[in-house]
């Protein structure tokens, strides 16, 4: 990212991106202002513009971030629970809470004016119970910092690696209130957080921050930036945001196409990231597996779209014919809680199956072998693919070729069969039965910051959940007792 005072752009400037020579439109003249900037995107050719205020904006949420970095190391880790305490009483008070749902309900207002997706976005009575459980799970987690990881003694020398606090961590969410729990987490582990909340939720992220977060940090006696919220609706804001180097870990979590956007932007800046933006789980169903398990498994894979979500479903070619119905029926039953009927998109043909879905109010389609590469974004109506496959060898191989590398799950009852998927899929989140058990709350008692996927590279010693007490650096503290020691 770039820029001067009294830079201008005319349409047709040159700029090189990465190896790319990118001509300056008419728009993008006309738009730019001395003193706004440009982030150039390598990988896509892509060139973005970033007003001066939402540069200025994010410039200043980094700086008073940094500052309370700064000002944490000396702060004793009982404040932070105090904090977590805090937070969570705040939230659980009713009139504390009220504003908060005011300010929800006008965001849902508006995005329904917009025709966008409300799903995420309503801060339910079940979630202010899972932000409250989660902030209450960071309350009674111990900290890691000083956590002694490895320690190693010789004549003369001893060396300690020992855990640390990262720095300031960045984030940028899609609209869903719930982000407060997941985000304030990192600073179990001595971090202050810097985020972005989708500009569908930014009224409530707002009331959150005035009527809990603020109110919090004054209780417990942290420096009151050690959260801060970029108040922008722009998208310009989190890129600006992004291309800060002073950040020591940028996490993006939302669609796909944003979130492979906002990493290309840190990675260029310098700024290691960690991004969750495409989901989708892959069920494997073997001949031997039990029918109520296949029912329930499936079924209750598809009570809401995230990103565990069913999205591929690989039965056997040959099956007997009860397997159709209770995958139908599965479907069926995940929809009619909404009222809705279930789509399948087909991949080859298969008339028994087309019939058994069919006759259960769901809408079939003819999809090409590529589509199990689609994460099908649905709201009301269950949608995923499904597949026939002859062996557990093509199934794993069509996960390996399409899947995001996330979430896989067999359901057999045949041990070798669990050995061979864990030894050969590609995914960090293996399982036997439904799958939106991948959650960090739900599997670890432990909110999350996301869920990554492998499929642009694994994490290194970490598993595919990353939760505040995982965002730390390793240090290492030696103590000579030989002043004669030398190499």
């Amino acid at each position: 990212m770039g820029s001067s005072p009294d830079q201008t752009l005319t349409a047709g400037d040159r700029i090189l991106v990465g190896s790319r020579i990118i001509e300056v439109s008419a728009d993008l003249a006309s738009r730019f202002q001395p003193g706004d900037a440009l982030a150039g995107i390598a990988e896509t050719g892509e060139i973005l513009h970033i007003p001066a205020v939402e540069a200025s904006l994010a410039f200043d949420a980094v700086t008073k971030a940094v500052d309370a970095f700064s000002k944490l190391q000396s702060i004793p880790q009982d404040a932070v629970t105090v904090f977590f305490e805090s937070f969570a009483k705040f939230l659980e008070d009713d009139q504390t809470f009220s504003p908060i749902t005011e300010a929800n309900m006008s965001d849902l207002a508006d995005a329904k004016d917009r025709g966008r997706s409300t799903t995420r976005l309503e801060l339910s009575k079940a979630m202010r119970a899972d932000m409250i459980a989660g902030l209450r799970m960071w309350a009674q987690a111990e900290s890691s910092i000083g956590a002694v990881e490895l320690s190693v003694d010789r004549t003369g020398l001893s060396v300690e690696a020992i855990r640390a606090p990262l720095g300031v961590v960045a984030f940028v969410f899609e609209g869903r209130p719930n982000v407060f729990a997941d985000a304030t987490g990192v600073l179990r582990s001595g971090n202050s957080v810097v985020f972005r909340i989708g500009s569908d939720a930014l009224r409530t992220a707002q009331a959150i921050m005035k009527h809990a977060v603020h109110p919090a940090l004054v209780a417990s006696g942290l420096p009151s930036d050690a959260v801060v919220l970029l108040e922008s609706r722009a998208h310009a804001a989190g890129w600006a945001l992004f291309s800060d180097a002073r950040l020591t870990l940028a996490v993006a979590r939302g669609s796909g196409a944003a979130v492979a956007q906002l990493g290309a932007i840190a990675r260029q800046s310098g700024v290691p990231v960690s991004l969750h933006g495409t989901g989708g789980a892959w069920m494997i169903v073997r001949p031997t597996a039990e029918p109520r398990w296949i029912k329930n498994c499936v079924r209750w894979s598809l009570d809401r779209k995230v990103c565990n979500t069913l999205n591929v479903l690989c039965l056997p070619r040959h099956r007997d014919a009860a397997l159709n119905q209770l995958v139908a029926e599965a479907i069926a039953e995940a929809a009619q809680v909404r009222g809705e009927s279930g789509i399948v998109h087909l991949v080859g043909d298969d008339p028994d199956l087309t019939t058994a879905l069919k006759d259960a109010a769901i809408k079939v389609e003819s999809s090409p072998e590529s589509d199990l590469a689609i994460e099908w974004e649905w709201e009301s109506n269950p949608e995923l693919c499904i597949v026939s496959v002859e062996t557990l060898d093509d199934a794993m191989e069509f996960f390996n070729r399409y899947a995001p590398h996330f979430i896989v799950s067999l359901l057999s009852n045949d041990d070798q069969e669990h050995d061979q998927v864990w030894q050969t899929c590609n995914a960090p989140f293996v399982s036997n039965g439904f799958t939106r058990w991948v959650d960090g709350q739900f599997a670890l008692d432990k909110p999350e910051l996301g869920l990554s996927n492998w499929q642009f590279g694994r994490m290194l010693a970490r598993s595919g959940v990353l939760s505040g007490d995982s965002v730390y650096s390793v240090r290492l503290r030696a103590r000579q007792s030989d002043e004669k020691l030398h190499r």
